[in-house]
């Protein structure tokens, strides 16, 4: 063996080594929509965090967004490659970054759905479908990209008046996300609020909620919400077949402390076919164009 070729080889080895070094120093990056309270998302996602390094064998870091439409630029602009998303936030963020897949949704995200909430002093009683009452209230929505808090809501109150939000109400706001929605209707800032049922269970059952002061009087048919979707590039980037791996290690968590932070029951395998509804809603009220 010659002194060049042993010279080669090493070098072929070094090179080797250090293509496999920077495969294993890549880090993936996940957000998600800003739904509630930006310190319960960094507890949630860190720990999401930690258990998909484990399982992925790569670093994997959260990093917090200020608006959905923040989380949403995130993803198009490959800063991360994994998100969080509401139904219509999904969409919209798939429909920006070509063969992007939704990988997997909560089990409870198969059939979500969303409360109206009302504040005592409106006198607003649980009705079966959205009636004149509601006319002259004040009312909230969410985030404006919310599928739960806004997207949906206002489907139903355009199908049920045939008229516009703020043609129905007296004041239409934006909260910004499902738990200052809550806050606001409890404190009277708003009559009526949209929140999906989520977020209003979990604060029931961590007794957040004066319910002498606001209740529930609607509830929306179910449709498809939340899920992971993961950029259609990332096996460049990691390697063959990660995205699946992804999918896995989602559909695999069954820490319940994990699950119960969503809180979800458990995560189930979807495809992007499935928010095709969510699709068709948004172009009807002219959100997705």
């Amino acid at each position: 063996m010659t002194l060049n070729f042993i010279r080669k080889l090493a070098l072929v080895s070094f090179m080797a080594l250090t293509v496999s070094a920077a495969a294993s120093a890549q880090t993936l990056v996940f957000t998600a929509i800003p739904d509630e309270d930006e310190t319960k998302l960094v507890e949630r996602f860190r720990g999401i965090a930690d258990y998909l390094s484990g399982e992925l064998d790569v670093d994997v870091r959260y990093i917090p967004v200020k608006s959905y439409a923040a989380a949403i630029s995130a993803f198009r602009n490959n800063q991360v490659q994994l998100a969080w998303f509401g139904g219509l936030s999904g969409v919209q963020a798939r429909e920006l970054v070509p063969g992007s897949e939704a990988i997997a949704q909560g089990v409870e995200d198969k059939a979500f759905y969303s409360h109206f909430i009302a504040h005592k002093s409106t006198g607003l009683d649980e009705m079966e479908k959205l009636s004149d009452e509601l006319r002259g209230k004040t009312f909230t929505f969410g985030s404006k990209g919310s599928t739960s808090g806004r997207l949906i809501p206002e489907y139903y109150i355009r199908e049920a008046f045939d008229e516009s939000p703020e043609e129905v109400f007296s004041r239409v706001g934006f909260s910004g996300n499902h738990t200052r929605t809550l806050r606001l209707v409890e404190a009277g800032t708003y009559d009526v609020g949209a929140i999906n049922f989520s977020v209003w269970d979990k604060e029931m059952e961590n007794n957040n909620i004066d319910t002498d002061a606001v209740k529930v009087i609607w509830t929306t048919p179910s449709y498809p919400n939340y899920q992971w979707t993961i950029r259609g590039d990332v096996n460049e980037r990691f390697g063959e077949g990660f995205s699946q791996r992804v999918q896995e290690a989602l559909l695999a968590m069954d820490d319940p402390e994990l699950l119960e932070s969503f809180p979800r029951s458990g995560f189930i395998p979807v495809s992007n076919d499935a928010y095709e509804p969510i699709r068709v809603v948004g172009k009807q009220i002219g959100i997705i164009d």
